[in-house]
């Protein structure tokens, strides 16, 4: 099952797991589509990884299985 990172780890905007607009790789770094448009363009710049659109969740499976908490900030350098 997905951890479904609740932010993304270049910019830290938050990414809600019931929402659109989270990419991740196959380790699950995840991204926002900002970042992934403007900088990554499709690839993770931890594992090289492709990213795809994530997933979302909600509903029941949400309330059965919350989304991670845990926050993953890698800033861009520069």
């Amino acid at each position: 099952m997905l951890q479904m990172r609740p932010g993304c780890e270049r910019c830290d905007r938050d990414l809600p797991a019931d929402q659109d607009g989270a990419w991740i790789c196959s380790f699950e770094c995840t991204f926002c589509s900002d970042c992934n448009n403007r900088t990554l363009h499709g690839r993770c710049p931890n594992c090289g990884g492709q990213l795809q659109p994530r997933p979302t969740r909600s509903g029941d499976a949400l309330a059965r299985h919350p989304a991670s908490t845990a926050r993953v900030f890698r800033p861009a350098p520069g």
